[in-house]
């Protein structure tokens, strides 16, 4: 739609111009304007049917239409001499392509696809095998519960996330969510019973560290600015690669599930594979900011760049489960894990996480389960409190790689969770990390959100490579191949490509 929406507009403003420039001759402008009149129809299409509330669309309307109206004036202006065609079209396109790169095309973005976040007063229940919601009434009537289901997998017969519902208790009612939790309970219906809890990010703005002076073999002018290359041995990767010629045998999808991605990136739109379209933008810029990290666009003279110098290794995509405000629920990632598998991704990039009650491994365990079935393998950030990662979800979740971060000096970062008590736990780069953000832009956060993509956008490399590589096989690799950091008990070993892929091409 937003295609639409620009091409339309763009066609109304030529027609515009070859109107008032022509108005002399009929034979020229006899079909302008039954052609404008098209245009404008299916603008008017466009805005109608965009993911937007009603004010936003007038809003829209009204801008678009006065700055049709202005060209409109300016064409009426200059058209009293025919030399002033060419340079007036060329200047008015020139002003389009500014207008639809930085305005137009970022119109619809904020409103595409929010997600939903849950209040203190919705659970997620399991119903029993051998039982339906339905056998619930009496409860839901009792309360006057409302009442969906919860996920909605592909391959049913491969999990038991389809008999998950949420139940949304009615805001007078919520002081007695206890008791409703506890009928729940003794129904005798049902399997399992939690609070949907929120999940939240809050990126962390970085400061600048000195820069490397190390190009890596790319034109990419934020490599500069990107000391965990250094500490990778990056340029050792890419020579390892280009020397014994490895090629790669599909090329793998890393579906980072976030606040979604700006798919129109400068150094991202060329290793982009779009899921949907309502989660190919960005409101909030964490998920972009990941995004650039695992898979940024290499050497093409533009920002950044990521694990492969041709590009042709793999490429990142988006679900959205945070809105825009960065915040989701445990029902709106496990769904996006399900999409995500579902979708063909090979890893699920999850830059996210929350405390952890142990409780909430149980929807998670199932989801991570049924993405191993599908092929994929789960990455996972550890967290960001400084305390034990296996008190938060879903780093806690078996069968996940959790990622913690160091910093320049390969000491844990001070925010970072530690990981030693998770099976398989490991270390990247996760201070002061360059990379995009929405609107073809860059910037520096702190995180182990941006320590994940790092390992997200590797064992995207490596399921390219050997695409039946299993998280087991994949963590293996990238332990016994990784280094010590100065606070490696705390951290894991802290990755390295070359060594990794070697080891998984001998």
């Amino acid at each position: 739609m937003n295609m639409l929406y620009s091409i339309s507009f763009f066609a109304a403003l030529v027609l515009l111009a070859v109107w008032f420039f022509n108005k002399n001759n009929t034979r020229v402008i006899k079909f302008i304007p039954s052609l404008l009149g098209l245009s404008l129809m299916a603008y008017a299409g466009s805005v109608v049917f965009a993911s937007a509330d009603i004010p936003d669309k007038l809003w829209t309307a009204f801008r678009d239409m006065m700055v049709l109206g202005g060209a409109s004036a300016a064409f009426l202006f200059f058209s009293r001499s025919k030399m002033t065609f060419l340079p007036v079209l060329l200047v008015s396109l020139l002003l389009y392509m500014w207008y639809n790169g930085n305005i137009m095309s970022h119109t619809f973005d904020s409103k595409a696809a929010d997600i939903p976040v849950a209040d203190e007063a919705e659970l997620l229940v399991e119903i029993n095998e051998n039982n339906s919601i339905a056998d619930l009434k009496e409860i839901m009537d009792k309360y006057g519960l409302e009442v969906g289901r919860a996920f909605y997998p592909e391959d049913e017969a491969a999990t038991e996330l389809d008999d998950y519902y949420t139940v949304n208790i009615p805001e007078s009612l919520e002081h007695k969510r206890a008791e409703i939790t506890k009928a729940l309970k003794k129904s005798g219906f049902i399997d399992w019973v939690e609070v949907n809890e929120e999940i939240n990010i809050d990126p962390m703005p970085a400061k600048k560290l000195p820069e490397v002076n190390k190009k890596f073999r790319l034109n990419d002018p934020g490599v500069q600015h990107l000391w965990g290359f250094e500490a990778m041995n990056m340029d050792q990767l890419y020579t390892y690669l280009e020397k014994n010629k490895i090629k790669p045998k599909k090329k793998a999808l890393v579906a980072i599930l976030d606040t979604g991605v700006d798919a129109e990136h400068e150094d991202l739109k060329g290793n982009f594979k779009s899921i949907e379209d309502q989660y190919n933008n960005d409101p909030q810029g964490h998920g972009t900011h990941c995004a650039g990290i695992a898979g940024a666009v290499s050497n093409n003279n533009k920002g950044t760049a990521s694990y492969s110098r041709d590009n042709s290794f793999y490429q990142v995509s988006s679900i959205k489960v945070l809105n825009a405000n960065g915040m989701g629920t445990q029902q709106s990632i496990v769904s996006g894990m399900l999409k995500a598998a579902d979708k063909g991704a090979d890893v699920i990039s999850l830059s996210l996480g929350g405390p952890s009650n142990q409780s909430r491994q149980r929807a998670y365990k199932k989801a991570v389960a049924y993405a191993n079935k599908k092929g994929a393998i789960v990455v996972v950030a550890a967290g960001n409190s400084n305390r034990n990662a296996k008190n938060y979800s879903p780093a806690n979740a078996p069968g996940v790689i959790a990622v913690s971060a160091v910093d320049n000096t390969l000491n844990r970062a001070v925010f970072s969770n530690y990981v030693q008590d998770i099976d398989m736990g490991i270390a990247a780069p996760g201070v002061n990390i360059y990379s995009t953000i929405p609107g073809s832009k860059y910037a520096s956060y702190n995180g182990t959100s941006m320590a994940t993509p790092y390992v997200s956008g590797l064992v995207g490399l490596m399921k390219s490579i050997k695409p039946e590589l299993t998280t087991k096989e994949a963590y293996k690799l990238l332990k016994n191949n990784g280094i010590n950091t100065k606070t490696t008990k705390y951290t894991g070993k802290f990755i390295q490509p070359a060594k990794t892929v070697e080891a998984l091409t001998k």
